[in-house]
């Protein structure tokens, strides 16, 4: 219920008036049933708009600290995390993978959308990077297609290392859905994982126009804080030999 309150008499009329966001391709969204949304994640606010412009609830796992700090402080937290349709991730798995696709799992066969971010993490740079294959394993496991989605400009309005950004019209496109029923009973299968995966980052790819990049984004954010750290001790070194050069 607070889902709703937040998304449509709260905090989404607010979103509407300021961002005017737009929308592509909602038809490929079933208004009934279960469906796994793929997105793109460009910065914080794509969780925001992306499930603003359709009629269901779309549900993200998030880690389960989120929902248990104390004090007033964690009510708040847990009331918008679970207001804004997020769960926590189910911990009685192995690891934090295994215990988002037991959640996610548990959500689609209650006939329920769930939103993923086959990247793990946001672009730091604009570029799509290579997927981890938890996406095809739930797809799979659940036998529940796959839409494929781009989420454009919202980087503009939230850019990732930034407090605040411009004012931009925000677009969702939602492709058409995926079907892997053929590779059924096959989720153990690295290569057909690490196949549909790249199906889906294909599609994400052809819907948002981004440069794709054959690299995992946590590899790609650490590669560029070592080359801007070499940058860094670069510069400093040419301006300790500049000073030396003046001082004689």
């Amino acid at each position: 219920m607070f889902y709703w309150l937040l998304k449509f008499v709260l905090l989404g009329p607010l979103l509407r008036m300021i961002f005017r966001p737009r929308a592509e391709g909602t038809e490929n969204v079933p208004l009934e049933g279960p469906a796994i949304l793929a997105s793109n994640h460009l910065s914080y606010a794509d969780w925001l708009f992306m499930p603003l412009v359709i009629p269901r609830r779309v549900t993200f796992v998030a880690k389960a600290e989120y929902f248990e700090t104390p004090g007033i402080k964690g009510r708040l937290q847990r009331l918008f995390f679970s207001g804004s349709g997020q769960v926590p991730i189910d911990r009685s798995g192995a690891t934090a993978a295994a215990g988002a696709l037991k959640t996610q799992l548990r959500l689609l066969r209650a006939g329920e959308v769930c939103g993923i971010y086959p990247e793990g993490t946001r672009s730091h740079d604009g570029r799509l990077y290579r997927g981890r294959t938890g996406v095809a394993r739930l797809a799979l496991e659940s036998g529940v297609p796959v839409i494929p989605v781009a989420v454009v400009g919202t980087d503009r309005i939230a850019p990732p290392g930034k407090k605040f950004g411009t004012f931009t019209r925000p677009l969702v496109r939602f492709g058409t859905p995926l079907d892997f029923s053929r590779y059924e009973g096959m989720s153990e299968d690295r290569y057909i994982l690490r196949s549909i995966t790249d199906e889906i980052m294909y599609e994400i790819m052809r819907l948002s126009d981004q440069e794709y990049v054959d690299m995992y984004a946590t590899q790609a954010k650490e590669l560029a804080k070592e080359q801007a750290k070499e940058q860094a001790r670069a510069k400093a070194d040419a301006g300790e030999v500049d000073a030396e050069r003046k001082a004689s």
